[in-house]
């Protein structure tokens, strides 16, 4: 028997509020297998439901950052700030949305040298700088990021993204939460056509 997902109980999605058993049911039924996450932090339903509108908020709007750009934040903050949960699950994002089998293990260990562009690692380092030094951030950073095409919003979305995952890497961290079996692989070996 593998290790539990949480050292909190998990509640049983039967059990769960009709609205919170939907929205796992829809993320099942698009990914073939319910991600811990969403069962982990179902242990309080009113921060669940708190969580998954920011994260939503976040990450399911338009933005002058692609939905690749905004997984390399995850997961390279979230390897400083060392949550195993969310660079396996958000590494497995980012291979498939990059179609590139080896950048999320490059972002986790070392962006500066990993296979990204300029504007990306320009991104990056804002984002590591948010993460473990914000009170630095200053006009000088934005200015670099104005000469790689970022907004003052984009901007915006960087810091709250790296924040917001700062959250959720501690929360995953103190709860013990597991990565499911099946982010690992995920993305790594381009699917047959």
């Amino acid at each position: 028997m593998s290790a539990p997902i949480s050292r909190y109980p998990v509640p049983e999605l039967k059990d769960l509020p009709e609205d919170m058993r939907a929205r796992i049911l829809e993320v099942q039924e698009k990914a073939g297998f319910v991600p811990n996450v969403f069962l982990a932090l179902a242990h309080r339903p009113a921060e669940w439901r708190a969580f998954m509108a920011y994260h939503d908020a976040l990450l399911l709007k338009d933005s002058g950052l692609s939905k690749g750009d905004r997984e390399m934040i995850i997961v390279a903050t979230s390897a400083v700030n060392q949550c195993l949960y969310c660079v396996v699950a958000h590494g497995a994002i980012l291979r498939i949305y990059e179609k590139k089998p080896l950048v999320a293990d490059q972002v986790a260990v070392n962006h500066r040298k990993a296979d990204i562009t300029p504007r990306q690692r320009a991104m990056l380092d804002f984002a590591l700088k948010v993460c473990s030094a914000s009170h630095t951030v200053d006009e000088t950073d934005f200015a670099t990021l104005h000469g790689h095409g970022f907004s003052d919003e984009d901007i915006w979305d960087i810091g709250a993204i790296t924040a917001f995952f700062g959250l959720s890497n501690r929360m995953a961290n103190m709860t013990g939460m597991r990565p499911n079996d099946e982010f690992y692989l995920m993305g790594r070996v381009p699917k047959a056509r």
